[in-house]
Parts: C-alpha cells; structure tokens; sequence
C-alpha cells in the first residue's frame, strides 16, 4: 500500500501541536521538572526533539554534511545524545520552545515536499523519509508522555497512534537483534483497540502467536514509557511473550525500560 506522504506529515504537526499546547502553557520553572527519564528534565527533553529535528532536516537537504556530523557525534559512543543533552543545558524555556517551533516547522516544510520512498541517512542504518516522519511522530509522542508525565498534564490518545502502533510491530526483528539475539522465524498477530474502539491489526490470521489490548498500551510498551506488568496487553505464545519484554521501537542502544508503577 502506498504511503500517504500528506497525511503522515499532518499527524505530525497535529502531534507537535498537542505537544506545544503543553509546553507553552508551562511557567518557565517548570522546565527544570525531572522527567521519568533519568537524568532528563523538561528541557532536556526537548532539546532532544528539537536538535534531532534539525540533524533529520540535514539529512534530507545535505546528506553528506549530515553524515560528517553524525559520525563526529557517534565518537562519543553510545551515549552520543548524551552530550547534545550536555551542551544545550541552560538555556532558557523561551529559547529552547522557540527553537523546537522553527526545528519542527522547518522539518515539516522540508518532509512534506519529499518522496516518501526517498532513502535518507540516519544513525545507523538509512531510513526512507517516510519512516523519518513516523520516527519523528514517535519521538514527539514518546518524549511528550514523559513531559506530561513530570506535570502532570493530560492528553487523549487519538488515531495518531496507529503510526507508532504500526513501527512497534516493524521494529520486531530490530527489537530482537538490538539485544543480539536472531529474531524469530514465526509470524504474530497484533490486534489493537484503537482509541475510537475500531481494532487494528498487523500479521496473518492463523498465526499462533498473538499480542492483544489497548493500542495505547501498546504504544507505551514499545516506546518503553512504561513497565510492561502496568499495561493490559496479552501475549499468546512464547514468541510474542518474549517479544514484549524486549520491544523497543526506537534506534539506539537497548533501553533500560521503567520500573513497575
């Protein structure tokens, strides 16, 4: 099935949109808040989004100058986002929405004029730029629960979900090599309720493995925003079963998770 290019560019700014309505009606103390993620506060949290952003934008208008900066940042190791975190400490909750405004506004520009079968380099292996939009999509929303979860914020889920739904179940080999194992053979069926109660749903019918529950739960297991013993998804199968323990739909180093609420 072809890729609508439009509409997942409009998911994404409707994802930003939520995102910036929290982060603006933030005082400027807020900001400092510690998030669920160790270490990170509010600005660094968005920080993240917004310098990633911007190195995304690059790899679309100028690989070569991105590939040069990516593997300056990548000798630092593992924790090479780490040291972007490091060096944008202390800048203003003024300063750092206004940059996350212009990153994003400038990737959506760029994005939205794109293939989306157009390969682009990343940190790691390439990705086309319509899997860069739905990473994008699925980092605002993961990076916004832990901003919602540190002031207590709220928000609905809504059917924007279904595109960190559907890379959850993409990354599954990835998942697997990430924490150097071969992934499996055998096929699994995910069935999701969507936030409207609709059920969506990946992988053949017969298959004998199975995951089932809320998409939303889903999304927050893969997205490794929260333990999976405070989610009410269910695994049918050893397969499956082992799957959610190590499901991590974004790059990088295997994550260390959160701890059981």
């Amino acid at each position: 099935m072809a890729v609508d290019m439009a509409a997942l560019v409009a998911d994404l700014a409707a994802e930003s949109a939520d995102l910036d309505r929290v982060l603006a009606a933030l005082p400027g103390t807020a900001w400092a808040t510690p998030t669920p993620a160790a270490g990170w506060t509010v600005a660094d949290q968005v920080v993240h989004l917004a310098h990633f952003d911007q190195t995304a934008t690059t790899a679309a208008v100028d690989p070569d100058r991105f590939r040069a900066e990516a593997d300056a940042l990548m000798a630092h190791g593992d924790d090479f986002t780490e040291v972007v975190t490091q060096a944008n400490r202390g800048r203003t909750a003024t300063d750092l929405l206004a940059w996350l405004r212009s990153a994003r506004a400038e990737y959506l520009r760029v994005f939205g004029a794109l293939d989306p079968a157009t390969p682009l380099p990343w940190y790691g292996p390439p990705m086309s730029a319509a899997s860069s939009v739905t990473a994008r999509l699925m980092e605002t929303w993961a990076h916004g629960q832990d901003v919602v979860d540190a002031v207590g914020a709220t928000r609905e889920p809504t059917a924007r979900l279904r595109n960190i739904a559907h890379l959850g179940v993409a990354t599954r080999g990835w998942s697997h090599r990430v924490h150097g194992e071969d992934p499996p053979p055998e096929p699994v069926r995910v069935e999701l309720t969507a936030p409207d109660g609709d059920t969506w749903i990946w992988g053949p019918p017969d298959a004998a493995d199975r995951v089932a529950g809320p998409a939303l739960d889903f999304c927050l297991l893969v997205t490794q925003r929260r333990h999976r013993s405070d989610l009410a998804l269910h695994a049918t199968g050893p397969v499956a079963d082992h799957w959610l323990d190590v499901a991590q739909a974004f790059a990088g180093p295997p994550g260390p998770g959160r701890t059981p609420a």
